[in-house]
């Protein structure tokens, strides 16, 4: 019977070049190596498609043209034509996640959006700079953010704490929705191609399912891209309109 490794063994995150600096470890993992070659993937591809650039697209121009105009139309139609200002950002922040999920998908490769210290990374880094952003362009007055207009000043000391622990729930919520699709989904492929393996010759039965399984976890991981990217214009929306 061939041997299955743990469905979880995956996510094994394992340093390649160990670094250390004293007792802090910065060891050039497999999730570094992984991101740098998601970085490098991305860099090709726009790089690729703006060299060369023809009237007639081809289709490596026609992929980074469709990504730019989606991730163009997502931050005019949420936060407005003052949101176009920060469109690089939101678009790296697609692609990276975006690339990021799929490049999981590839036997032997290493999902690192299913890996909490990352998502949760970004989800504060969205965080932080829609803070900054709002408070910079509105002062003092960002923080009317936390009680919503028209409500009752008597009603200040319920709502204003609530809203204040909405706001701050929004990098953990973001961070942990987009790790958990991953680690869920990648997990149950695992699982489900194991059975495949035990059943040794008989493994053809079950393979329907995992081509079924695989076509879904590849919308998923379209979707969390989209998702996260989403929900980061809504926050700079709210950081930029103040509603």
């Amino acid at each position: 019977m061939a041997e299955v490794s743990a469905p979880l063994e995956q996510f094994v995150i394992k340093p390649l070049v160990p670094l250390h600096i004293g007792s802090l470890d910065i060891s050039y993992t497999n999730s570094a190596l992984l991101m740098t070659v998601v970085v490098a993937l991305i860099m090709a591809l726009l790089v690729g498609a703006t060299r060369g650039a023809a009237l007639v697209p081809g289709r490596l121009q026609s992929l980074a043209e469709l990504s730019y105009e989606f991730v163009a139309g997502m931050v005019r139609e949420n936060v407005g034509t003052e949101g176009i200002e920060y469109f690089p950002l939101v678009f790296s922040i697609f692609m990276f996640v975006l690339f990021g999920n799929f490049i999981g998908l590839i036997p032997y490769s290493f999902t690192f959006t299913g890996q909490i210290v990352v998502t949760f990374a970004l989800a504060i880094f969205v965080f932080l700079l829609v803070t900054v952003v709002g408070v910079i362009r509105h002062g003092l007055h960002f923080f009317t953010l936390f009680f919503p207009p028209g409500a009752p000043v008597f009603m200040a000391p319920v709502l204003v704490p609530i809203e204040i622990i909405s706001y701050l729930s929004r990098p953990i919520s973001l961070g942990i929705r987009l790790f958990a699709n991953m680690m869920a989904g990648h997990t149950m492929m695992a699982v489900f191609a194991g059975f495949t393996i035990t059943l040794g010759i008989f493994g053809f039965l079950p393979i329907a399912i995992n081509v079924a399984m695989f076509a879904l976890e590849m919308i998923v991981c379209a979707l969390q891209a989209y998702v996260f990217t989403i929900l980061t214009c809504l926050y700079l929306r709210d950081a930029i309109h103040l509603h």
